[in-house]
C-alpha cells in the first residue's frame, strides 16, 4: 500500500526526535546523517529523502532547537522586576530539560560562527531577546524597582550575565547547581536595583549601535 500523508508526517516526527536525541547526546559536532540513521534504526539512504545534504540536516536541527525553545513553558510573573527575574530564570539550565536545551544551543555556536548567514541570524535572535528584556527593564524602571538609566544597556548587561552563568553551569554543574544559579541571579538583580542611577551620557543601544540617549521602549 502507498504511504499516506499521515504516515509521512509521522515518519518526519520520528526523524526529528532522532535528530534531537543525537543533539542532546553529542551536540552539533556529532550531528551526522549516519548518527541520526543509527538513532532512528534506519539507513542513511532513507534520511536523504529528508536531508539531501549535511547543511539541510543542520538547518533542520537549528529550526528544531528554536521551535522547542519557543514552545517550552515560561515562568509567569507580575510586571516590573519580578518579570525581569522570570525572563532571566527562563534562560538558565535549572532543569534537566533546560540543561539539555542549553547544551545543544551552546554546541551550535561553533557551527553558527563558521557560517556568515547563521552568525547573522543568531545575532538577530539575541538582539530580539535583548529588546524584549529591555522593555521589561523599562517597565521596572517606571515602577521604581530599578534605577534610571539606559534600559538597553541594562538589558545587554543582564543578558551577558545569564549567558555567562549558563556556560559556567554547563561546564561545572556540581559548583553551579540550580539553587546557586538562582542565588547568583538574585544577587545580581539586588545589586542592580540598589545601584545609583546611571548618568545619561551617550552610550550604545542593545543592538550595539551608537545612541544619543536611552532607546524608546516598544511593545521572545
Amino acid at each position: 500500500m502507498p504511504r499516506t500523508k499521515g504516515d509521512h508526517e509521522a515518519r518526519r516526527r520520528d526523524v526529528s526526535e532522532a535528530v534531537w536525541r543525537v543533539l542532546a547526546t553529542h551536540g552539533f559536532s556529532g550531528l551526522t546523517l549516519r548518527a541520526v540513521a543509527r538513532e532512528l534504526g534506519a539507513t542513511t539512504g532513507l534520511l536523504t529523502h529528508y536531508f539531501p545534504t549535511k547543511n539541510d540536516l543542520v538547518a533542520h536541527a537549528l529550526d528544531l532547537l528554536e521551535h522547542r525553545s519557543a514552545a517550552r513553558p515560561r515562568r509567569a510573573a507580575r510586571r516590573g522586576l519580578p518579570a525581569v527575574r522570570a525572563a532571566l530564570l527562563d534562560i538558565l539550565p535549572l532543569t534537566a530539560e533546560d540543561t539539555a536545551g542549553n547544551r545543544i544551543r551552546v554546541s551550535s555556536w561553533d557551527t553558527a560562527l563558521a557560517d556568515a548567514a547563521l552568525s547573522d541570524d543568531y545575532g538577530r535572535k539575541y538582539a530580539r531577546s535583548r529588546e524584549k528584556l529591555r522593555d521589561l527593564v523599562a517597565d521596572a524602571q517606571q515602577s521604581g524597582e530599578l534605577p534610571a538609566g539606559d534600559p538597553g544597556r541594562i538589558a545587554a548587561g543582564a543578558q551577558s550575565f545569564v549567558l555567562g552563568l549558563v556556560v559556567q553551569a554547563l561546564f561545572d554543574p556540581v559548583a553551579f547547581t540550580p539553587d546557586r544559579q538562582t542565588q547568583l541571579l538574585d544577587d545580581y538583580l539586588s545589586a542592580l536595583a540598589s545601584r545609583p542611577p546611571a548618568a545619561t551620557a551617550p552610550t550604545a543601544t542593545a543592538t550595539g549601535s551608537p545612541a544619543t540617549g536611552p532607546p524608546a521602549s516598544s511593545g521572545s
